[in-house]
């Protein structure tokens, strides 16, 4: 089966924008925002799901459970994620774990004085930079992004604080799944071969970052499909074109022609990279 092209859904959100990103049409004047444009295998549940996020305002200081935690609860899979930013406005920030290590019960205090917002540990970011969440991380995003968003397929977020808007907190849930202690990356970006950068190796899924033209074969390994993520330059995936704001996804064998100016990110599950991927 060749690499097919995934749905797009568009996600209004309180702190999205009406000025999107090349290769997506702006949200309509006077309508609402425009938060996340999810890429959707229709009527299936892949493992893992592709968004891009356009941010005006801070979204909430927020947290995900781990797998063993959201299947307790009934759902699939927990939620690690990670964030490649294409684009930030002066003095952009991402908070992500706290300042000092936290209990949970001064985690639950300062979430209901909105001192949160304070100790939690706030990063200037630029295009470029990347972060990888493990699940249990207390992390916020903050306005003025553009990025893409890879996480585990799970539609599964507890709030801790949103600064005053009307939405609902998950205190109870959100605590009890909390790390709250300073950030740690978890992992060292290498790279493996002339432009072929791994950016994140598991456990829950591989990121690669892709900038030379080449052309060859893509052949995922058994049960671990691969996602196809053009952020600029062109080429083609089974003979379709590859053009920023498309995502792509195979199980099988796909040859790539990938152009002068690529830039692409390569996501597929699993905590080990797939050495033999590109032939």
């Amino acid at each position: 089966m060749p690499a097919r092209r995934l749905t797009t859904k568009r996600v209004e959100k309180p702190w999205g924008r009406h000025d999107l990103w090349p290769g997506f049409e702006d949200a309509a004047p006077g309508g609402d925002p425009v938060g996340e444009v999810w890429f959707e295998d229709e009527g299936k549940d892949p493992e893992l799901l592709i968004k891009y996020l356009f941010t005006s305002e801070k979204l909430s200081i927020q947290v995900h459970p781990d797998d063993k935690a959201a299947q307790a609860h009934g759902y699939k899979r927990g939620k690690d994620e990670a964030w490649v930013i294409l684009s930030a406005e002066p003095h952009a920030t991402i908070a992500i774990g706290t300042l000092a290590p936290m209990t949970q019960d001064e985690l639950r205090a300062s979430a209901l004085d909105g001192s949160i917002e304070d100790k939690v540990d706030w990063k200037a970011v630029k295009a470029g930079d990347f972060y990888y969440s493990p699940a249990g991380t207390v992390h916020a995003i903050g306005p003025g992004l553009t990025l893409v968003e890879v996480q585990q397929n799970v539609d599964l977020t507890y709030r801790l604080y949103d600064y005053g808007r009307p939405r609902e907190l998950h205190l109870d849930d959100g605590v009890a799944v909390s790390k709250p202690v300073p950030f740690v990356a978890p992992h060292a970006p290498r790279e493996i071969s002339a432009g072929r950068t791994v950016l994140a190796d598991g456990p829950a899924f591989v990121l690669e970052r892709w900038s030379a033209a080449a052309e060859g074969t893509l052949t995922p390994e058994e049960g671990r499909p691969v996602w196809i993520v053009p952020l600029a330059g062109g080429g083609t995936v089974d003979g379709d074109t590859l053009e920023a704001g498309g995502v792509w996804l195979t199980e099988d064998a796909t040859r790539l022609q990938l152009a002068d100016g690529i830039d692409m990110l390569v996501a597929y599950p699993g905590k080990a990279v797939a050495e033999g991927l590109w032939r």
